[in-house]
């Protein structure tokens, strides 16, 4: 052992030189775990406020729940939420409404049918063209929730100002078309998302809802057939389902009345967003 420290000479090293190498290690060592530190205290950073857009996994068979990428109890903590807990046979049905193109009418006459209440998440654009629709919808005992005004990728605006403005405008048109105030429940488009837009929404003393069942149903060009709608629809459903449909869909249009009588055989019923965040 005592040849053990030897210089690149194959030399024994003196105690000045074996002190010098001590020294050099060690700060090596200390930079590197400052460093170590310090990305880690970046990426923790980078994670908490970078922008994601929501997204499931997990699908399984026979009503298993699907995982989000955040869990329930982080969103809970800015009243976010796409699944309710427990295991009541329960369904949210919710609708994204950026524009009408004739649809939402049997999608109302189908709700109607089946006495089911559900939420529609509206933009400027469908308020300002389908003010009767609006009328209906709170009429026939349905939510109307905000989308924001121009549909914009929220996770991009920083500023409470701007976040504001897209949430107000709605809020203000609502209340023009209806006489009330709008209840307080947010979807942001395309569910794109940052935790400090989470935290805008909450000050402001919205809900967040994100969603625990979809299928591609938007493109109009591209509308997928009856037996995909109920593979996707019939067969993932799940307790404490928060459904995402779109009212634009001309398939949602045809098979809404067939899909929630589906829905009642299998042992569901419907539930409310306000009844959840009573829960």
């Amino acid at each position: 052992m005592k040849d053990f420290f030897l210089n690149e000479d194959g030399k024994k090293c003196d105690g000045k030189s074996i002190l010098t190498l001590v020294f050099f290690l060690s700060a090596m060592f200390l930079l590197g775990r400052t460093a170590h530190y310090a990305v880690d205290s970046v990426s923790s950073s980078y994670i908490q406020n970078q922008a994601d857009n929501w997204g499931l996994g997990g699908y399984g068979e026979n009503g298993e729940k699907p995982t989000g990428n955040v869990s329930p109890e982080e969103l809970k903590k800015y009243d976010a939420y796409y699944i309710s807990e427990g295991e009541d046979k329960v369904i949210y049905l919710t609708f994204d409404a950026g524009y009408e193109n004739g649809n939402t009418e049997p999608i109302l006459d189908a709700l109607k049918k089946h006495n089911v209440s559900a939420t529609f998440f509206v933009v400027g654009h469908y308020l300002e063209s389908s003010p009767d629709l609006i009328k209906r919808m709170v009429e026939e005992g349905h939510t109307v929730g905000n989308h924001t005004y121009t549909h914009p990728d929220m996770s991009a605006i920083s500023s409470m100002d701007a976040f504001r403005k897209e949430i107000e405008d709605v809020e203000n048109k609502y209340k023009e078309i209806t006489g009330q105030d709008m209840v307080k429940f947010y979807r942001p488009p395309q569910g794109k998302y940052s935790m400090e837009n989470l935290k805008m929404a909450q000050e402001l003393g919205y809900h967040t809802f994100f969603w625990s069942l979809a299928y591609v149903d938007w493109y109009q060009d591209k509308q997928p057939s009856k037996e995909e709608a109920f593979e996707k629809l019939a067969g993932r459903i799940h307790p404490g389902s928060i459904v995402l449909l779109h009212s634009t869909s001309t398939t949602n249009g045809e098979i809404l009345d067939e899909l929630l009588g589906k829905w009642e055989d299998m042992g569901y019923r419907f539930g409310t967003l306000d009844e959840f965040v009573k829960q």
